[in-house]
């Protein structure tokens, strides 16, 4: 099995988060592959900048999740490992990029993306890194 270290981003702007439907008609948070020693926060930075177009800042961890799929290409199971971060948006602007297989996207209020995300395990990551992502702004504010 071919193991892949993968970083990404759950973003939030206020109430909302950011998700992508790809041209598998999936509904996902934006992540992809460390590649060359990069550090797993870079990686999730640069995936929602080439993704989405967003500018975010790290506020936290968000936990890892892990998922196996069959690849027709290598012929192989393969096992994505992924780092996530609770981002917060620099702003609701933000560009879909149809090159690297999107086809829709944007902000949602947190029910409506966790009933249009397709895997469970991602429903369960944006359930709880809003929570967190809540607990943290509050604290902002209280300062």
């Amino acid at each position: 099995m071919i193991v892949r270290n993968c970083a990404g981003g759950v973003v939030f702007y206020a109430n909302q988060v950011f998700i992508l439907k790809n041209d598998k008609n999936e509904w996902v948070l934006p992540k992809g592959k460390i590649r060359n020693d990069e550090p797993a926060a870079d990686t999730a930075y640069n995936r929602i900048d080439i993704e989405a177009g967003l500018e975010a800042e790290i506020l936290s961890t968000a936990g890892e999740t892990c998922y196996e799929f069959f690849s027709v290409t290598r012929k192989r199971p393969v096992c994505n490992q992924i780092v996530w971060y609770i981002m917060n948006a620099k702003s609701k602007e933000f560009q879909v990029n149809k090159a690297e297989g999107f086809v829709d996207g944007g902000f949602y209020p947190i029910d409506e993306a966790i009933d249009k995300i397709t895997y469970s395990q991602d429903r369960s990551l944006i359930s709880l890194s809003y929570r967190k992502y809540k607990e943290m702004m509050k604290e902002k504010v209280a300062i």
